[in-house]
């Protein structure tokens, strides 16, 4: 029966807006009304706007999905939405630079497609998210291909990151498809999940060389994939089969010793490394490192690092424990304080999820053995909540930190600032209106993902996003949302962020270096010149 709906309700989409409007809100797919939808111009007064190097007090005047003016008292003569935002603070909508929505892993789907997850995202004051496609067989047009087609019943706007899972001159001459015509800007590389999607050091070296030269930024997933491997048949061997034995197989020196590895590579080929769900002490060590050094290396932890230690894995109820399941794993006590610290003072950039989620049926597929339980939790929704009550409410950020790591630092680093990530004329009207004595309370009852469980149950904190402003319309207000799938938008993300200056000037240096005669590559020799 659902199918069916679904059948009818993409159907009514391309048939005609109009249509499409109406069955969505009676189908129950939705959450929406025909004012939401098609009011556009919004006066924002007397909130305290806050951009991450910035804060006053000003109105905020949108008209067409664009902010016009940023100033105190505007007057506008027209029709228009007035929002008060007295007292409360007024910041651009979160970026999520890490989440896997109806992601095909582990032979199940995550429960959240484009839809429902984006619909959760804006009802805890996200505005936009980055998605990883995985490959089809290998292929990178068909990965993005099938991800278009899921992405077509997105809420709000969203880009996409590529995976490789292997390497031959296809593969190469795709990633160049991808930066020049697709809007795809950084290429994620796993040193986990053996027999999957683990590349070997070899593929992981071709594959920075030609991020370099496309200009396009590399990420890892750093776990080492053999030693996992190892530790996996080491706990089965000891008869640990529980969700326990999925910590236990894939300690932090793991996870420490593959950052180093790709963060020595990366400094080989001299091209920026982006460090994805940095869940260790180890890991952010190495990256620590690193920068003292002068390499340009991101750390990214997420929500759960953050806030969670691993004791729930030992919970004697699996479906609570398999819930935590996730990689790299949920760490012991001590780390997340230590990646709070770092992302306090700079060592750690921003702040995404990983938002993975497998509802408790598909969680149960691992119940004798922890090796088959999708790994992934939720956050998407929780996000900004969690890294206010966490940093800012504890005096570790600043607003104007929060706004930098939960935003600003994503739209530079993906090339998309300011257009996204600021509260200023010209931007995109991706708005929250942020109330700091407000409260929170999360559950799986009320929140808006498809899970039957939520690894932040029963929290509660200080700091509530009240308002959801995304593409000028009012999507999120006195707890309900006003979305309709088709109505975000796909950004293109251009090649050579911020990062990338000075890298010519570093390779002249260190060529110079050789104190030997040098003859310029042939291009017979060299796959990788532009």
């Amino acid at each position: 029966m659902v199918g069916l709906r679904s059948l009818i309700l993409l159907l009514s989409i391309s048939l005609s807006p109009l249509i499409g409007l109406s069955q969505i809100c009676e189908s129950g797919l939705g959450y929406c009304d025909s004012e939401s939808v098609l009011s556009s111009k919004i006066l924002i007064k007397g909130g305290t706007v806050v951009n991450a190097d910035h804060l006053e007090v000003a109105d905020v005047y949108v008209e067409d999905g664009v902010i016009v003016d940023v100033r105190p008292n505007i007057k506008v003569s027209d029709e228009f939405r007035v929002v008060d935002a007295t007292g409360k603070f007024v910041m651009p909508g979160g970026i999520d630079p890490h989440t896997h929505l109806a992601m095909e892993f582990m032979g199940a789907e995550t429960i959240d497609s484009f839809f429902s997850g984006q619909a959760a995202a804006l009802a805890g004051g996200t505005t936009m998210h980055i998605d990883f496609v995985i490959p089809v067989r290998g292929s990178l047009s068909k990965g993005y291909e099938a991800y278009v087609e899921k992405a077509k019943l997105s809420c709000m706007d969203y880009g996409f990151h590529m995976a490789i899972t292997k390497w031959d001159d296809t593969v190469s001459k795709e990633m160049e498809i991808m930066v020049k015509e697709k809007g795809i800007n950084s290429f994620k590389f796993f040193m986990a999940y053996k027999g999957a999607l683990m590349i070997n050091d070899e593929l992981l070296l071709e594959g920075l060389k030609k991020c370099k030269s496309l200009g396009a930024l590399a990420m890892v997933h750093a776990e080492n994939g053999d030693a996992v491997f190892e530790g996996q048949k080491r706990m089965i061997e000891l008869g640990i089969t529980g969700p326990e034995g999925h910590a236990l197989s894939r300690p932090p020196v793991l996870e420490g010793e593959a950052t180093a590895r790709a963060i020595r590579l990366a400094a080989f080929v001299n091209t920026p490394l982006y460090v994805v769900h940095v869940m260790s002490i180890d890991a952010m060590e190495e990256i620590a490192r690193a920068q003292k050094s002068g390499q340009k290396v991101i750390g990214e932890p997420v929500v759960s690092g953050l806030v969670l230690d691993d004791s729930t894995l030992w919970d004697p109820d699996f479906i609570t424990a398999a819930k935590f399941v996730m990689s790299p794993p949920i760490r012991a006590s001590g780390h997340g304080k230590a990646l709070q610290a770092a992302l306090s003072t700079g060592i750690l950039k921003l702040v995404g999820t990983d938002h993975c989620t497998f509802n408790s049926t598909q969680k149960s597929i691992g119940i004798d053995d922890f090796r088959k339980i999708p790994n992934g939790v939720n956050g998407l929704e929780e996000r900004m909540h969690l890294v206010w009550d966490t940093m800012v409410e504890s005096g570790q950020l600043s607003v104007t930190d929060f706004v930098r790591v939960t935003s600003t630092e994503c739209a530079k680093l993906f090339n998309i600032y300011p257009r996204k990530g600021a509260i200023r004329a010209g931007s995109d009207a991706d708005i929250i209106i942020f109330n700091p004595n407000s409260t929170f309370h999360i559950s799986a009852k009320s929140h808006h993902s498809k899970s039957d469980t939520n690894v932040y149950e029963g929290r509660s904190g200080k700091g509530k996003v009240e308002v959801t402003i995304a593409g000028g319309k009012i999507v999120w207000e006195n707890e309900e949302l006003k979305v309709v799938p088709g109505s975000g938008k796909y950004i293109s993300m251009p090649p050579f962020n911020y990062l990338y200056h000075g890298i010519d000037k570093a390779d002249e240096n260190y060529f110079a270096s050789f104190k030997a005669p040098l003859s310029p590559p042939h291009p017979h020799h060299n796959h990788d010149s532009v």
